[in-house]
């Protein structure tokens, strides 16, 4: 049963200083989220019992018995579970088999999770077009808004280390404290006619760096955030593109700054193109992965993928060269095995070949 309640936001004021920006006011409105709350029997649907997924029977790299025929991303939870967010819905692998469940818009339709992550009280909490779940082990708690967290409206979503939710969407930055919805204004950058969903308020991924700065990757380059102070990386400081896909940071402290044109390695000191020879001008860099030994794992065009060891690039295929993955997101698990879901399902990386994961495994 759905219990809906009605929540009145509030509001506050923060005061920002730009760097290489005009000065720009926070926005004092707040959007209060509709709540409903529901068991996770009443939308669960095991796999076995679903219809086998097949994408195109002539094309042999989709093969039937998918997990999804898309999948956005893939993380394992503090009990070794595995969730998988897909174009189709939510599902989650455990001891038990692998499970589906029935996520729903605020208009009941099915939906794209792009975003799954687990704070310190490890709920697990769930960013789709259309809404956001909190998931505690037995109920999901959802939350719905007509005008923010609209269907393909949600695309980033990260939780600080005060707890706050930051949500990136298409149309900007919101925080969100569980109750209310308060836009974080970053300046506008432009459409990008290269890919299929792109605003000028676009807001890609989100990072906390080990300062505790937010990280912002959007069309208009990457902001920082630390508390009174939003400073741009763009074109003006020596980025070939500001049409930002991802960001991450590396073990070391330098950080990995993905664009339509190419990678940036970036240290607060200079920036630096690391693909300018490797790839041709326009290439679009996907995801960027830095796995456990340091190694870091990117895609170029969403198709080919490479590793770079700090020195050498190396392309990475199958030695079968028959079944690759098209990769929207990289993952490493806790035995360090490498993940890579995108629109042909999961894979795994590994005996250099990418071992296709489907509802029967190989777990």
């Amino acid at each position: 049963m759905y219990l809906f309640q009605r929540i009145q936001a509030g509001c506050f004021t923060l005061i920002f200083l730009f760097i290489f920006n005009p000065c720009i006011g926070q926005n004092n409105e707040s959007f209060p989220v509709l709540i409903s709350k529901v068991h996770k029997d009443s939308i669960s649907l095991k796999a076995e019992t679903e219809p086998e997924y097949r994408n195109n029977i002539n094309d042999k790299d989709y093969q039937g018995n998918q997990i999804s025929g898309v999948i956005r991303t893939v993380f394992q939870d503090s009990k070794g579970d595995f969730w998988f967010g897909t174009q189709n819905g939510l599902c989650r692998y455990d001891k038990n088999g692998l499970v589906y469940f029935e996520l729903k818009d605020s208009q009941g339709k099915n939906v794209t999770v792009h975003v799954v992550i687990e704070n310190d009280d490890g709920n697990i909490w769930i960013g789709y077009g259309g809404g956001i779940a909190k998931f505690d082990g037995t109920f999901f708690t959802i939350y719905h808004e007509k005008d923010i967290l609209t269907v393909g409206g949600l695309w980033s979503m990260k939780i600080d280390q005060n707890g706050l939710i930051w949500v990136g969407t298409t149309q900007g930055v919101y925080t969100f404290n569980g109750l209310k919805l308060t836009p974080f204004e970053i300046p506008e950058g432009k459409i990008n006619p290269a890919v299929g969903v792109s605003t000028s308020k676009m807001i890609h991924s989100i990072i906390e760096d080990s300062k505790g700065r937010m990280w912002f990757a959007t069309n208009g380059g990457v902001f920082i955030y630390n508390d009174t102070i939003l400073k741009n990386i763009s074109e003006n400081e020596g980025l070939s593109s500001n049409f930002v896909n991802d960001i991450i940071e590396s073990e070391n402290g330098d950080f990995w700054i993905s664009t339509s044109n190419g990678i940036f390695k970036y240290n607060e000191i200079s920036i630096k193109n690391i693909t300018e020879k490797l790839i041709g001008k326009g290439d679009g860099i996907g995801c960027i992965f830095e796995d456990n030994d340091g190694q870091l794992w990117f895609s170029v065009n969403k198709r080919e993928i490479y590793r770079f060891d700090g020195v050498a690039f190396t392309e990475i295929k199958s030695e079968d060269n028959d079944f690759m993955p098209f990769p929207f997101s990289m993952f490493q698990d806790d035995q360090k095995r490498l993940w890579f879901v995108g629109l042909k399902g999961a894979f795994r990386y590994e005996n250099n070949n990418f071992v296709n994961v489907n509802r029967d495994g190989p777990w």
